[in-house]
């Protein structure tokens, strides 16, 4: 399937800062960027660096005083075929990749730690894909999908008592979760085809079978569809604008359409 990305964010800065933006398409094996082009108007020169974990790249640039307009566009095919995450098994630990290895820790936003009496005393029966699957179901089951309900501080554990939160909140408790059974499981930022309203997406993948798979509790859009951006191991890793001082955000529009 192939689609058309268009991400424009337009802010104010009151003095030159330094932004780091994390808005380009990865090009991966399931999807290929056949063409874009990242436009700054406001800014200096664009220093590109390399996304974590080698997925995608980030881009460093510094505003001027005023208003700074980031117009990003893209022509992505994707190629992702479904899969039965529950008949997935887990990968060994001693088999998991060195840059794997972050990925089965707690870390700021996402305390699996926290939660392993939770997981084993409510899926004690469960293992691999399987608990995966149903560690999934459990968070689109409880919360409540409520905009304004969380803030940048709220952490996988505040929304696991709130039972409410936005894409960011269910893919931290996700996170978590799956983490808390030794899986590792990673942030993704993502463009996804008919989310409503369009935004910038943030869903899991986990490491089954020698292999990332994305899973999104929100059930918000088809995992097929998604363009990935970047990964982390939480939004702080994966945030499309860190600006390093003070802005003021006008307006910011993303619309994906199947070409």
């Amino acid at each position: 399937m192939r689609v058309a990305i268009e991400a424009i964010l337009d802010y104010d800065f009151a003095e030159p800062t330094d932004v780091l933006l994390a808005v380009e398409a990865a090009s991966l094996p399931d999807q290929q960027v056949i063409a874009q082009s990242h436009i700054i108007d406001n800014a200096g020169p664009l220093t590109n660096k390399r996304g974590g974990s080698g997925v995608g790249r980030r881009t460093w640039t510094r505003t001027g005083t005023g208003r700074m307009v980031s117009t990003y566009r893209a022509t992505v095919d994707v190629d992702r075929a479904p899969v039965d995450i529950a008949a997935l098994p887990r990968s060994p630990l001693p088999s998991l990749p060195e840059e794997v290895l972050p990925f089965i820790w707690p870390s700021r936003y996402c305390e699996a730690d926290r939660f392993v009496s939770f997981v084993c005393g409510h899926f004690p029966d469960l293992d691999g894909g399987a608990l995966v699957k149903a560690l999934v179901e459990w968070v689109h089951a409880n919360l409540v999908y409520a905009p304004g309900s969380s803030n940048v501080a709220t952490t996988a554990a505040d929304t696991f008592v709130a039972q409410q939160g936005v894409c960011r909140d269910y893919a931290h408790l996700t996170a978590a979760l799956i983490r808390s059974r030794d899986i590792p499981a990673r942030l993704v930022s993502v463009y996804a085809l008919g989310l409503d309203p369009p935004d910038f997406h943030a869903v899991v993948e986990v490491w089954l079978d020698g292999a990332w798979h994305i899973v999104d509790a929100t059930g918000l859009a088809p995992v097929e569809t998604m363009v990935r951006i970047a990964v982390g191991r939480d939004a702080t890793d994966i945030a499309f604008m860190t600006i390093f001082g003070g802005a003021t955000m006008n307006a910011q529009a993303i619309n994906v359409t199947r070409v």
